[in-house]
């Protein structure tokens, strides 16, 4: 990781900071990479720009396809409870599964590369959609432009919520693996969850530098914090820390976007190898990605299919809460769709931002209520199938 970096850097790295429009970050991340220095602490940081660059200039260029209607666009908007990318090496049978799992039609052959375009579909799980989104084939060097397409690819699994890997058992499944998890670090996406996690965020009511520790430092202190982001010029700036973080990592989070993202791994064709072959590569997948689900599939049987929509549901990290209005016997159907350790307030806002403002309390019937009809205030954390009756000071609500 970078360290020292010239006061040239630094000044031009906050001016990317501020920076509104891709077009403004762009020149200013340009600016930036020509003023860091060339040694072996900022060769991860170099590679980190390098890609950065890139991503914003597809990113321009996207823009202007949409706006011209021309060529082909990258950008899905997001719908459902939450947007799942399904990625893969070619002919490793992703547009069959989607046909399987959703309403989509994509093109289904067996020349490779057919898929050229995002293709979207919604799958079903009980009562709620996710959207589920087939990218055109990754393959080995896509992160540095090894296919055109590749950077974009990457781009769309940075924005999704959830990742679907898809592996073809038949074809040196693990290799695909290999390729994927690489091309995937190396634009900052990883799929073990980190031992801890760092935000950095810029906050006009914040004159100087506050650190908010919820976890644990390693090797470092708050002052060794604040004094990296003093070394950097950073002020305005609010640190918040989770699990076990080191000072490295801090400075990682400074200068580069890395995230993590929920997985599931589809070992597909399972009706062309084995039982135990197929169990075999799950088991050494599982090592490796100790975090994510793993299922195995034929696609063109429809064997295995029937679980993915649940271990969607289980890594999208979501709740489903009702709302019913005072009196009403029946809540709504739909339910609101919210992050796993929500609270009654973040509810309150998603059904009406003002009403937080006029809030006396709710009734909570279901899993986190100890008994039905429990009154609650705002900081009562919700599960999933919660029915939900708020009251606020307005007449008639």
């Amino acid at each position: 990781m970078p360290t020292n970096l010239p006061a040239e850097a630094r000044a031009k790295w906050l001016k990317y900071l501020e920076a509104r429009t891709p077009e403004e970050k762009l020149t200013a991340l340009q600016e930036f990479f020509s003023a860091i220095p060339k040694h072996k602490g900022t060769e991860n940081l170099r590679a980190w720009v390098r890609r950065k660059i890139s991503e914003l200039k597809e990113e321009i260029e996207e823009k202007k396809l949409r706006r011209s209607g021309s060529g082909i666009s990258f950008f899905i908007e997001k719908e459902g409870a939450a947007q799942v990318v399904m990625l893969g090496m070619t002919q490793v049978g992703k547009s069959s599964l989607l046909r399987v799992l959703t309403n989509a039609k994509p093109e289904v052959s067996d020349v490779p590369y057919t898929t050229k375009k995002p293709v979207p579909g919604m799958m079903r799980y009980e009562d709620i959609y996710f959207q589920v989104v087939e990218a055109p084939a990754l393959i080995e060097g896509s992160a540095n432009g090894a296919i055109w397409w590749g950077t974009r690819v990457l781009g769309l699994a940075r924005n999704a919520d959830v990742l679907m890997l898809i592996i073809d058992l038949t074809n040196e499944p693990l290799k695909q693996v290999g390729v994927l998890v690489r091309e995937l670090e190396a634009a900052g996406i990883y799929l073990k969850k980190p031992r801890g996690k760092v935000l950095v965020k810029r906050s006009k009511a914040i004159h100087g530098i506050k650190v908010v520790l919820c976890g644990k430092l390693l090797n470092c202190t708050v002052d060794d914090v604040r004094k990296l982001l003093e070394a950097n010029r950073m002020y305005g700036i609010e640190v918040k820390i989770y699990g076990e973080v080191a000072l490295e990592d801090v400075e990682k989070a400074i200068y580069e976007t890395v995230t993590y993202k929920p997985c599931l791994v589809v070992l597909n064709k399972a009706d062309l190898v084995s039982s135990k072959y197929a169990k075999e590569i799950a088991s050494y997948i599982r090592n490796l990605l100790p975090d994510a689900e793993i299922t195995i599939t034929s696609a063109r049987l429809g064997m295995g299919v029937s679980s993915i929509p649940s271990k969607i549901f289980k890594l999208a990290d979501v709740i489903r809460v009702y709302t019913k209005e005072p009196n009403s016997p029946k809540p709504s159907p739909e339910p609101l769709i919210l992050k796993r350790g929500s609270t009654i307030e973040d509810a309150v806002k998603r059904v009406r931002e003002e009403f937080v403002k006029y809030f006396k309390y709710a009734r909570v019937w279901g899993p986190s209520a100890k008994y039905p009809g429990e009154r609650v205030g705002l900081n009562h954390m919700l599960e999933d199938g919660d029915v939900i009756e708020i009251r606020t000071t307005i007449k008639g609500i």
